[in-house]
């Protein structure tokens, strides 16, 4: 009975020994990186000449993304350097909560980025008016809002199923797929309301963003100035690729949460998402956007 378990086992990425040192540097460079990259991030957007509301939105990501990564990330470093991989019912329990708070908060702020970047290209005169500090922060609260009430229902759904098997977790933190392979009930109700649950976080998001990205080429393609029209497309092809990354690793993470054959596969999309993608979102918007160039530079 799932009401007995007092600790989980988390079985890491590889149990091959030989690997573990690799595996070890490599998530420590990585995670550095993250903390480095976006805490600069949020340091050269507070810039007076930043203060609008895509740099705001982007201090907003880099936070969720450094909070993302130290959910998961230092359990995952000492379990890879300490004999024991065991992590407590109730840790499980915040752990999951938090990684699901904060994967559909950030997928809600990239909607809002996106239909920032719409008022910002096709209504560019009424911006100001639109786009305000209050109508910033209430998008903020809302995306924050909505990623509340989504792992509220997840965290109490999983944890209300009984989970009957091995106290092993086949996985580097406690995640949906891992846990729900542990129930010896039938999980098919789950599995449907864990679907629906995708599309609200990750599909309507992704086409409310494809919309304003549609609306956002009709706009650009309009423009005279080959300048701008270059300005423009770059500042939303490094929104686009980021939402890209997400959609892509978060889609094959919880669509078929119960697939066992998948989950090596699983943990390479978890990676990427809690590990790589944090960290290469501040290269992203940095490398490819003119005005953090010049602050960093000037900084220097």
């Amino acid at each position: 009975n799932h009401t007995q378990l007092t600790e989980f086992i988390l079985s890491g990425l590889s149990s091959r020994p030989e690997l573990q040192h690799l595996l070890f540097f490599t998530i420590c460079f990585l995670y550095s990186l993250t903390l480095i990259g976006n805490l600069l991030i949020c340091v050269v957007t507070a810039h007076p000449t930043l203060h609008t509301p895509m740099y705001f939105f982007l201090r907003v990501l880099s936070f969720l993304d450094i909070s993302t990564a130290s959910v998961v990330v230092p359990k995952m470093l000492a379990n890879i350097l300490s004999e024991d991989s065991s992590i407590s019912y109730l840790g499980c329990v915040t752990q999951l909560y938090c990684v699901v708070f904060l994967a559909a908060t950030e997928w809600y702020l990239l909607a809002a980025m996106a239909y920032d970047r719409y008022v910002a290209v096709c209504r560019p005169l009424r911006y100001p008016a639109i786009m305000s500090t209050r109508a910033c922060l209430s998008l903020v609260l809302l995306s924050c809002c909505g990623g509340k009430v989504v792992s509220v229902v997840q965290t109490a759904w999983v944890f209300t199923l009984s989970l009957c098997g091995p106290r092993r977790i086949n996985y580097f933190f406690c995640d949906i797929p891992p846990l729900v392979l542990l129930s010896c009930a039938d999980t098919s109700c789950y599995e449907r309301q864990l679907l629906s649950a995708t599309v609200l976080v990750i599909f309507v998001p992704f086409c409310l963003i494809l919309l304003s990205y549609t609306c956002i080429t009709c706009s650009i393609l309009r423009i005279s100035s080959a300048e701008s029209r270059h300005k423009a497309f770059s500042t939303c092809s490094s929104h686009l690729t980021v939402v890209t990354l997400y959609c892509a690793s978060g889609t094959l993470i919880y669509l078929q949460p119960k697939s066992s054959n998948s989950q090596e596969a699983k943990k390479i999309f978890a990676v990427i998402y809690t590990t790589v993608i944090p960290t290469l979102n501040p290269l992203i918007y940095s490398l490819r956007n003119k005005e953090v160039k010049e602050v960093l530079i000037r900084g220097m």
